[in-house]
């Protein structure tokens, strides 16, 4: 069947034939899925390799079955659609592409009203037996042993196969729910009682070999259909530069430094980080910086916005003149409509926020002008939620998003809740989103890794909220998060060299591509509760090389980290490098590995060994040694070619790499120094210095062609 055409290839009859028999008519997909749909009003997808069949009944005859082709954002299809009467005229289409198992149900109201009444899909029959995670409430954290009707409903089994389903429109207010009958259905949320004509909804399948891949899948499919240019992960100033957080948890969250002013405490920290000679690239400013509750004080800690401009008895000079004598970027906070603000005269309202172009035009403009790059909307599960309708929510949050955007304003959402991810995949310009409670602790890790895999396959890049530069282990985290790395230390006790384990001297984080999430693996022991480490994993793309990041720590008395470097997505040998111990091993992808956690925690480096023999580690200086900021190209045809970025201030890196044979470097621009080797662990380590342009470019290669490789040596305690 042609998916390249949309013309309509067939019209079926669906009257009963004279034998009692139906017609009926299919479609395939990628991967061999196939739909079906019969005139009684019977509907199915079925997935041979894994033998899984989705099934439910319209419950009402359907006319005007026919047959379509065509592509839309998310690629190639092929579609069904029909009509029926039931408590209303309505429309539907169950859609398949042909680049992924992906199946896209819609239903509508063409020519009037209806109750809301009606699910689609809603299948008797579907996958059962399975483990299933769902997100809930603010902040969206993960439960393996609920369902959450906002959510998107992840199935696996214990070989990681995966089916989601999920809303694909109407976000705010749609829903996922178990029938009567134990039927599983998506739909809108009961308290919207009736639809009006025209109204359309959408709900999407996806199925997937691997529980990461599900979520990938899924996310691009939805963030395809809603239009979003996933943002980079240096796409704004807080993705790209490292930044000082006042909020909850900080040290200076409504209250300043010993006889200091805000300004002057804020002025401080900017000083504090010249000192170290570390770019600091913005502050954030929390709720303390506007007006609120029903006076319109700064220190109001339980009202809502008063006015949203910056207290003038903190910024008597305005924030635009505090940010131009400061010199760095601000992000700024906001929270719900007060009761008593003047705004709710002035503006149209729905609950506690505003639904009106004009305030939210007018607030990007000052914000503009301030110097402000990142507009933070908190307490969206809590108090700055407008009523419960079809429009409103999704008013307040598309104006938002269109004024900052207009502005060139970036956006951080914070106490989301699924719904909020979900509706993300229509605006551009939301880059950032809290997936942690307020100060990150250890305790909120797990939590963390499990939401970051939402928001990133949404398209937006996880924060762990506001930390202390000398904890180690949470600034390692936040680096593989990939997301924004924000500090609150006091003035003068910022730990500079474990800042820059994270970020060059001018404050640009080295991170990996992507953030950091579970592995397939911790997933199940997550379903069934079992006592075993958690095992989350990053990378770093240059083509053909990946290299993966590991970080594995103890969530009870198990220590024995157990992996395969094919969960991992290594599909050729690697050198494996524990970074705290310095140690190291060549393994291949089938290989079961046991690796103790010895430490709080163990971070491995997957370094992948190419044509040549040999891996690079990269950057021991930095957390993510292969990171794109300092590494921006890595190739291997035989020999090895990278380019190393150095910022302002930085004279010389040091490159560490395996080899089984002592390799010869040299530098086609910059300079290297010796060549370091230890025969017995097998790693190099070499000097480079830039070029004028800032970066230097070296090559690696055999002492000469065809000459003899060294035994292979295993010194890392993985078995």
């Amino acid at each position: 069947m042609s998916r390249t055409k949309s013309v309509l290839l067939e019209v079926f009859s669906c009257l009963l034939f004279a034998g009692g028999a139906a017609a009926s008519t299919s479609i395939g997909g990628a991967g061999g899925l196939t739909v079906t749909v019969d005139s009684t009003g019977i509907y199915e997808v079925f997935v041979p390799d894994l033998q899984w069949l989705f099934s439910g009944n319209i419950g009402a005859p359907l006319v005007n079955l026919a047959v379509a082709s065509g592509a839309d954002a998310v690629g190639s299809f092929s579609e069904i659609s029909f009509d029926f009467v039931s408590d209303a005229t309505r429309h539907a289409a169950i859609r398949s592409y042909g680049n992924h198992q992906a199946v896209l149900f819609t239903v509508s109201y063409p020519s009037s009203s209806g109750p809301n009444t009606f699910s689609f899909p809603n299948w008797s029959q579907y996958p059962s037996n399975l483990d299933h995670l769902t997100y809930s409430g603010i902040f969206a954290p993960p439960a393996f042993n609920a369902y959450s009707n906002e959510s998107p409903w992840i199935f696996f089994d214990s070989s990681a196969n995966t089916f989601i389903l999920s809303p694909a429109a109407n976000f705010m207010v749609a829903y996922t729910a178990w029938g009567a009958n134990g039927e599983l259905a998506g739909g809108i949320a009961p308290q919207i009682a009736v639809l009006p004509v025209g109204f359309q909804h959408q709900t999407l399948l996806v199925i997937e070999r691997g529980i990461n891949r599900a979520f990938d899948s899924w996310g691009q499919t939805l963030t395809a259909l809603g239009g979003k240019v996933r943002p980079a992960n240096d796409a704004d100033t807080s993705l790209n530069r490292v930044g000082y957080w006042t909020d909850n948890g900080a040290s200076y969250y409504y209250r300043t430094a010993p006889s200091l002013t805000y300004e002057q405490t804020l002025t401080g920290i900017k000083s504090d980080f010249d000192r170290l000679g570390i770019g600091l690239g913005y502050i954030q400013l929390d709720s303390w910086f506007y007006p609120k509750g029903t006076t319109g004080i700064w220190n109001d800690g339980g009202g809502g916005i008063y006015q949203y401009t910056a207290s003038s008895s903190l910024f008597p000079d305005s924030l635009s003149g505090f940010q131009q004598s400061l010199g760095v970027s601000l992000i700024t906070h906001a929270r719900w409509i007060d009761p008593n603000s003047p705004y709710r005269q002035l503006y149209t309202m729905s609950g506690n926020v505003v639904v009106d172009p004009r305030y939210w035009n007018a607030v990007a403009a000052y914000l503009s002008s301030a110097g402000v790059a990142t507009y933070e909307q908190d307490w969206l599960d809590d108090k700055a939620q407008p009523n419960f309708n079809l429009t409103d929510a999704n008013a307040f949050l598309t104006d938002m998003a269109t004024a900052m955007a207009q502005r060139g304003l970036t956006m951080q959402y914070c106490m989301p809740s699924p719904r909020h991810f979900l509706q993300s995949s229509r605006y551009n310009n939301l880059t950032t989103i809290r997936t942690s409670e307020d100060r990150f602790v250890r305790a909120r890790w797990s939590n963390f890794l499990y939401t970051s895999r939402l928001a990133s396959a949404m398209g937006i890049w996880p924060f762990t909220d506001v930390f202390l530069s000398t904890e180690s282990d949470n600034l390692l985290l936040a680096t593989l998060s990939a997301g924004p790395v924000g500090v609150g230390d006091p003035i003068g006790a910022a730990n500079g060299a474990n800042l820059l384990r994270a970020v060059r001297r001018d404050g640009v984080i080295v991170k990996p591509d992507v953030p950091l999430a579970p592995i397939d693996s911790s997933y199940h022991n997550a379903a069934h509760a079992l006592d075993a480490p958690q095992i989350a994993a990053a990378y770093t793309d240059f083509g053909d090389l990946r290299a993966h990041y590991l970080f594995a720590y103890a969530q009870g008395s198990n220590l024995q980290a157990k992996f395969s470097p094919a969960e991992l997505g290594l599909n050729g040998p690697a050198y494996l490098y524990d970074y705290f111990g310095g140690t190291g091993q060549v393994v291949n992808p089938s290989d079961a590995l046991t690796a103790p956690i010895s430490q709080s925690l163990l971070y491995l480096i997957a370094a992948p060994i190419g044509p040549s023999g040999m891996a690079v580690i990269g950057d021991l200086g930095q957390f993510v040694p292969l990171g794109k900021k300092r590494i921006s190209s890595l190739t291997d045809n035989g020999r090895v070619s990278l380019t190393v970025v150095f910022a302002n201030g930085e004279d010389s890196r040091v490159i560490a790499g395996y080899s089984p044979f002592r390799p010869v470097a040299r530098a086609v621009t910059g300079a290297v120094g010796p060549l370091a080797y230890d025969a017995a662990t097998q790693q190099f380590r070499i000097s480079v210095t830039p070029g004028a342009d800032g970066s230097a470019s070296i090559r690696i290669r055999r002492p000469r062609e065809g000459g003899p490789t060294a035994p292979v040596r295993q010194t890392l305690a993985i078995k």
